[in-house]
């Protein structure tokens, strides 16, 4: 079933592993994962941006940089099959030059379309997290998953559900869960890794009472929308991503059925994260509206298209649109 992976692999004895530049849990987790797997090849881990704070709770999270190695064999992108994501990377001339010509696998689990326009082969499944997907192709392919390994797995699969209680779990994820724990993952470990690297400094939860004081409500309290600015990006974005101090908290609120955290940049970029409530599985067709996506409950758009004023303006009208589809 996964012999694309193997067949991808042959005759190739230096592979770099691509993150896009959103790295999360699920992508790094995924990183991490492979390099651990391809013990029999020279592997580079690479992400345009650096890894944010929150994620350093991740073994190994510093084996990732910005140098892109142009002499790999081949390229391995895991965690998007969206061209919009990587176009940190086709910005580089050079970059793009060397993906265009070179060997390329992407992994993905996101249910957008690949739009990827450079030669490449895929694997896409919709999965709950992509080191799910990881997982099976390793394990099919016979692959040695050790204790280091399956803890990267089950981080990332963890990242990207919540915990195990997003609504995209299934009972295969369980059971890949309980398998991983025979293999050595303690979940209990892991998650108090996770916490020690999420405290907030006291300035880091003052910034998150005026996020909460800046979030204005639309359509009836059914749209919670934050604007967060460059200034405030530049302040606080390496210590503590606004996006996961707020987000949560917004998507709690009772009413709201979409909450939409909104980044502005000073070349004109605006980029939204998104998160919808158990009843409104429509995050991925508002991102798409804007050309992004993602997940049911969790997706993200970036544009250069429009203003921070005519997103607020395009999400109050296709909001009502999308729940009204999905009703």
């Amino acid at each position: 079933m996964y012999s694309l992976f193997t067949d991808f692999l042959n005759e190739k004895s230096k592979i770099c592993i691509i993150q896009a530049e959103n790295p999360d849990g699920d992508s790094l987790g995924s990183a991490i994962a492979l390099d651990y797997l391809l013990t029999d090849k020279e592997i580079s881990l690479y992400c345009p941006v650096d890894i944010p704070k929150y994620l350093r709770y991740f073994k190994d999270w510093s084996r990732v940089t910005n140098e892109f190695d142009f002499k790999a064999d081949g390229y391995i992108i895991v965690d998007t099959a969206a061209q919009i994501l990587l176009s940190k990377l086709l910005d580089d001339t050079a970059i793009r030059n060397r993906l265009y010509s070179a060997p390329v696998l992407v992994i993905d689990h996101h249910e957008t379309p690949d739009d990827i326009e450079f030669p490449h082969e895929s694997i896409i499944e919709v999965r709950p997290a992509c080191a799910e997907l990881i997982y099976d192709i390793a394990k099919e392919q016979k692959l040695e998953i050790n204790k280091e390994t399956a803890e990267a797995i089950f981080q990332g699969i963890l990242s990207d559900t919540l915990g195990l209680t997003s609504a995209s779990v299934t009972a295969d994820t369980f059971r890949i869960a309980a398998e991983l724990t025979d293999l050595g993952a303690n979940v209990s470990e892991l998650e108090d890794r996770r916490r020690e690297f999420m405290k907030k400094s006291p300035r880091i939860l003052d910034y998150k009472a005026d996020l909460i004081k800046r979030i204005e409500y639309s359509l009836d309290g059914t749209l919670a929308t934050v604007h967060i600015p460059w200034d405030d990006i530049r302040e606080y974005s390496d210590e503590y991503n606004p996006n996961v101090l707020i987000l949560e908290e917004m998507r709690l609120v009772e009413g709201v059925r979409v909450a939409v955290a909104i980044k502005t940049y000073p070349d004109g970029k605006v980029t939204g994260k998104i998160r919808t409530s158990i009843d409104a599985p429509v995050a991925d067709k508002i991102a798409g509206y804007f050309g992004g996506g993602g997940h049911p409950f969790a997706s993200g758009f970036r544009t250069y298209d429009i203003s921070y004023e005519d997103v607020i303006k395009e999400l109050v009208k296709v909001v009502p649109e999308v729940l009204n589809e999905s009703a």
